[in-house]
């Protein structure tokens, strides 16, 4: 049985007057519908991605429904600590604060580990888990200097809890992920920033398609309770709820956004 998904939930003003930086957030998948869904709560956003022609679009768009002064962007490749400090002192060079970051970026790919490169296990590393660390440790350092608090939201995956063919690498980097959020969380709790993550199973969008078969697709879909995969926003929808004070006293959680946690 397929349960369809529910109605888009409107903005109710949590975010207001926040600064929030998002990564990897040019597109259809869940980093665009986070910034849309930020700036739905109120908050101003500065979002980032390596790819510059689709984050320009990205920010033309939002700009024009949200207003220019609330949505900045600027080009950022996570696995380059210098572009990493960049992203987060344009935030708040137009702001003068930094609230929250939202870590989004990720790579994934298929192949059986005997067949594995060392270059293909190093670039999904260093993008899904370095790139994670290295924005962490930019926003925590931030965040500690101004005393204001801060929370910082990582995207795991059900894949760092669970074994899926083909995915060691990804897998290794998603659970390290969750790892170094818990580690993160226990430090930063001593100057008032939490630090949590959100743990998807199967969010769709356009590039998911591109680069997995319609079988693994179909068993995939088939695993979750609702019989249907999730939609970006519904994911989104966790990550504004983790950045806000209805999650304040979270820190160090990872919440599983599907029924497949261990």
């Amino acid at each position: 049985m397929t349960t369809p998904p529910p109605p888009y939930v409107p903005g109710h003003g949590l975010l207001a007057g926040r600064t929030a930086v998002v990564t990897a957030a040019a597109g259809a998948g869940i980093g665009g519908a986070t910034a849309r869904r930020l700036l739905e709560e109120g908050a101003k956003v500065v979002l980032s991605d390596a790819h510059a022609r689709r984050l320009k679009e990205s920010e033309a768009e939002l700009a024009a429904e949200f207003g220019a002064e609330r949505v900045g962007a600027l080009p950022c490749d996570v696995t380059d600590e210098a572009q990493v400090a960049a992203l987060l002192d344009l935030a708040v060079a137009r702001h003068g604060r930094l609230d929250i970051v939202v870590n989004n970026a990720g790579l994934g790919g298929t192949a059986d580990l005997v067949d594995m490169t060392d270059a293909q296990w190093d670039k999904v590393l260093d993008v899904t888990l370095n790139g994670t660390f290295r924005c962490t440790r930019a926003a925590l350092r931030r965040m500690k200097a101004e005393g204001a608090g801060g929370v910082v939201v990582n995207n795991a995956s059900v894949v760092g809890w669970r074994a899926q063919k083909g995915q060691a690498h990804y897998a290794a980097a998603k659970a390290g992920v969750m790892a170094l959020t818990r580690c993160a969380a226990l430090e930063a709790a001593e100057y008032g920033v939490r630090v949590n993550a959100v743990s998807p199973s199967l969010a769709m969008h356009p590039h998911l398609v591109k680069v997995t078969t319609p079988e693994l697709l179909e068993e995939l879909t088939a695993r979750e309770a609702f019989g249907r995969y999730a939609e970006p926003w519904e994911i989104a929808n966790v990550i504004v709820f983790l950045a806000s004070g209805y999650s304040s006293y979270l820190t160090g959680e990872v919440l599983s956004a599907s029924s497949q946690h261990p």
